[in-house]
């Protein structure tokens, strides 16, 4: 499961996080996301409407999501979730409970997955 988690040294990831989720809501969440990654940290609104556009999302809507924050609270709710679990910065991962914090080897996400496995026998 992905969980929104703006850090807070970037000021602009709060309006990219809503946005992923206009266009997740449009059919597009996936292509977006990993156009805000490739794009980081441009996230001001006319960048965020420029992806959208570069991805063929319909203006009207997206820009309608956008400003209307449809999406804020729900990326405060993952925000918070993830503090609370102890999340600190990103990328972050929990398997069954166990943190992988950072960029790991597929390696260690094999033997988290192992080891979360046998937990459940």
């Amino acid at each position: 499961m992905f969980k929104d988690f703006p850090l807070p040294s970037h000021k602009l990831a709060p309006l990219a996080h809503e946005a992923a989720r206009c266009a997740g809501e449009l059919g597009q969440y996936w292509p977006y996301h990993d156009r805000l990654f490739a794009a980081q940290p441009d996230f001001d609104r006319d960048a965020l409407l420029r992806y959208a556009g570069e991805l063929g999302l319909p203006r009207d809507a997206f820009v309608a999501c956008l400003d209307s924050h449809r999406f804020a609270s729900a990326v405060a709710a993952d925000l918070a979730q993830g503090r609370a679990l102890g999340v600190r910065s990103t990328p972050s991962f929990l398997i069954n409970g166990r943190p992988l914090i950072g960029a790991q080897p597929v390696d260690a996400f094999r033997m988290a997955v192992d080891e979360a496995l046998q937990q459940t026998r």
